[in-house]
């Protein structure tokens, strides 16, 4: 998290501001002619520098724009290959702003950060504007490679994410593979009987959303009393409720996204040789109306995400269970398939061989048991 001043927010906004002009002018210019390379695109809009009413261009980092005619680009190539929608333009109102960082110009050091161009000047008092203030000390690498560096605003605070290349493991886990099954009323269980509990549950969580829902009505209460005609009117005192509501919010988020990085870390620590999660149809989840807000909260496809790339950094086999496998009607014992199953049956009871067992865990297990099928 960066910590700028008034001067350095400003200027922050508005290099992000450039980023969202350079980026929307080369969706309109697509649009109007044939499609051109991001290279002859950023030779049209150097050119652009040259004109009276372009000048300020000049002030800023060359980079932040070409970077972001690239974005543009690449966002129409995503669309003829079929795996986006056609790009949108980029509303000052609801993008969120964000620029590219120079790789090359880009320093770290254990406080600070030094950009490239945020002032014009040369002298050596005011290159100090340059430096931004980070908010923890020695948090990334100095004199490391880096890559595709990036500064978003998320409402509240600047933000700067940044690749950094690593050596990769060559040790290969052989401890016994795990399954995971992952649920609603607990967040994982695993096939060695080990269980992570569902923060949502937590009273730190509860104090919170029930703050974030009284906090809500306010607003609603306000913007209705507000209201001129058909129009409604935002005052400062709505402005500042949003803010506290905008800070709950992410403080939810980074709370639920912080367990989920403890969990699967934890997972990946006990060096497993693979694996199972089962592939779940979130959206067909989000559909039932009494299960939508559970599953949100969850976050399955972020803990699905980590987990597999924490994997391919520690060399552990990652492996995606078909979502047609009946892991949680499948007796771990006999093998007998129960397809009357309920999902308010915890507890499931085989009428073949009587094995009485969680069905949570059973699902873990017949996940660990996966591989077997498919090898």
């Amino acid at each position: 998290m960066l910590c700028p001043n008034n001067k350095q927010k400003t200027k922050l906004f508005a290099c992000a501001g450039l980023a969202r002009f350079a980026y929307n002018w080369a969706l309109n210019y697509e649009s109007g002619n044939k499609f051109i390379s991001d290279c002859d695109l950023r030779k049209i809009f150097t050119l652009l520098k040259l004109e009276e009413e372009y000048k300020w261009l000049n002030d800023y980092n060359n980079n932040i724009p070409k970077q972001a005619i690239k974005d543009a680009v690449k966002a129409y190539q995503n669309f003829f290959k079929g795996i986006t929608e056609f790009p949108k333009f980029k509303s000052r109102r609801k993008s969120r702003p964000s620029f590219y960082a120079d790789t090359y110009k880009i320093e770290f050091t254990e406080t600070h950060v030094r950009l490239e161009k945020l002032t014009t000047s040369r002298k050596r008092n005011k290159q100090k504007f340059n430096l931004i203030k980070l908010a923890e000390s020695n948090r990334i690498p100095i004199n490391a490679k880096y890559s595709n560096p990036r500064i978003t605003f998320d409402g509240i605070n600047f933000w700067i994410s940044v690749g950094i290349e690593y050596e990769e493991s060559q040790d290969k886990p052989k401890n016994q593979g795990i399954g995971i099954d992952i649920c609603i009323t607990d967040l994982a269980i695993c096939s060695d009987k080990k269980v992570y509990k569902n923060i949502n549950k937590s009273k730190k969580v509860k104090k919170l959303k029930k703050k974030k829902c009284r906090l809500q009505r306010r607003i609603s209460k306000k913007y209705s009393e507000n209201k001129k005609g058909e129009c409604y009117c935002k005052t400062c005192n709505i402005v500042k409720s949003e803010r506290k509501l905008l800070k709950i919010t992410h403080r939810l988020t980074d709370i639920r996204h912080n367990y989920l990085h403890q969990t699967t870390s934890e997972i990946v620590s006990r060096k497993p040789k693979f694996i199972v999660l089962e592939d779940l149809n979130v959206k067909g989840m989000m559909k039932n109306k009494h299960l939508a807000e559970a599953v949100q909260e969850q976050c399955f496809y972020e803990f699905y995400r980590q987990i597999q790339y924490k994997c391919s950094r520690n060399n552990i086999e990652f492996i995606t269970a078909d979502g047609y496998y009946p892991s949680s009607k499948l007796c771990s014992c006999c093998g007998y398939v129960k397809k009357d199953l309920k999902l308010s049956e915890r507890i499931y009871i085989c009428p073949e061989c009587h094995n009485t067992i969680d069905r949570d865990f059973q699902a873990s297990v017949n996940l660990m048991r996966y591989k077997e099928l498919i090898a």
